[in-house]
């Protein structure tokens, strides 16, 4: 099976009222369109899962981050393909999170993270990051 090596960002912020939220963006194209998913991409040839996270993540919402920690790796079986996928915590530096490759976003408080349709891999993030923030 081919193995897909991608990397996602847990852009975390706070909201007025000091709550953690964090940054969620639904999927605006390929099979998995519709889905929601952390904001990231595949790692390139010759690059660090946390250069490859800032690239991607200035491309698709351009937006500079400040990349943490990371926070699990995680490897699931899609029908066709694996997918490693490299999880860490960001935080904006610089810009405006403009939505270039995505159909929506929504900044999600804890009590909010299962409202929206995550993608079968990122679900499996979404109970660490709720005991995390």
């Amino acid at each position: 099976m081919k193995i897909v090596r991608v990397v996602a960002a847990v852009i975390k912020d706070f909201n007025k009222k000091g709550e953690p939220i964090i940054f969620s963006t639904q999927r605006g194209y390929g099979d998995l369109k519709g889905g929601w998913e952390f904001p990231g991409g595949k790692i390139e040839d010759g690059e660090t899962p946390k250069e490859a996270l800032k690239r991607e993540i200035k491309e698709e919402l351009d937006t500079e981050i400040l990349v943490g920690e990371l926070i699990h790796t995680i490897e699931y079986d899609y029908p066709t393909f694996h997918l490693s996928m490299d999880c860490f915590w960001a935080e904006i530096v610089a810009g405006d999170l403009v939505l270039k490759e995505h159909d929506d976003a929504k900044w999600l408080a804890k009590t909010e993270l299962n409202s929206v349709g995550w993608l079968p891999a990122d679900i499996t993030l979404v109970d660490k990051i709720r005991l995390l923030i």
